[in-house]
């Protein structure tokens, strides 16, 4: 619902529904790079793509949107942004209110070590670890659930070991990626896809064999 998300934020990040709304957060797992992306750019090898990952979830969103044809919704990416800069939504706590990933902030841990520090938190899937993505939000402005009952997020880190360890690794080697594997997981990314989202955005397009002239 809406007002989980709402109730634990700055009115400025408030999304502008009724508490009672009803709304999905929308992940991408390992397997969406070769299920949907390299099928996406292969059928629009021929349009303008000016980012294939972006693109390609607006695109299955908006056939999602399709399979509703008799109600409203509304979608938000994650890309989106307000015109004060600010992001449309606040994506890691809307998937932990959503109980689809726990959140780890620097809250979590009770002997705080790292002083004036600024500390980032992550987003954690109970079987994909950090191998995963948060898309987007799909809201139905026109569907109040008041009765929905709120599904807490698997705590799958549970040691303050182990929350400190998996903020020093995202905040200060995040380049490396280790921090997606603090538990153990089902799935994680292919080489071909880590050697994508690891490579400056510019030059992604030559790994997915898109040339100049497509862009």
């Amino acid at each position: 619902k809406v007002g989980w998300y709402n109730a634990i934020l700055q009115p400025a990040f408030h999304l502008p529904y009724p508490d009672d709304t009803l709304a999905f957060v929308v992940l991408s797992t390992p397997s969406m790079f070769d299920k949907a992306l390299k099928p996406f750019v292969n059928k629009e090898r021929l349009k303008i793509i000016r980012d294939p990952v972006d693109q390609c979830v607006s695109h299955h969103l908006s056939r999602a949107k399709e399979k509703f044809p008799n109600q409203k919704v509304d979608v938000i990416f994650d890309y989106e942004i307000l015109p004060s800069r600010k992001p449309k939504f606040l994506a890691q706590t809307a998937a932990h209110v959503a109980g689809a990933a726990y959140y780890y902030q620097r809250k979590d841990v009770k002997l705080d070590p790292w002083g004036k520090k600024k500390i980032y938190g992550v987003c954690i899937h109970p079987k994909y670890g950090g191998w995963f993505a948060i898309r987007g939000l799909l809201l139905f402005p026109d569907i109040q659930v008041p009765f929905l009952q709120q599904s807490a997020p698997v705590d799958c880190v549970s040691t303050e070991e182990k929350r400190i360890e998996l903020l020093e690794q995202f905040n200060f080697h995040w380049q490396d990626g280790r921090y997606r594997d603090i538990i153990e997981v089902k799935e994680r990314y292919s080489e071909e896809q880590k050697a994508y989202f690891a490579t400056p955005p510019a030059e992604r397009f030559r790994l997915l064999g898109l040339t100049e002239a497509q862009r």
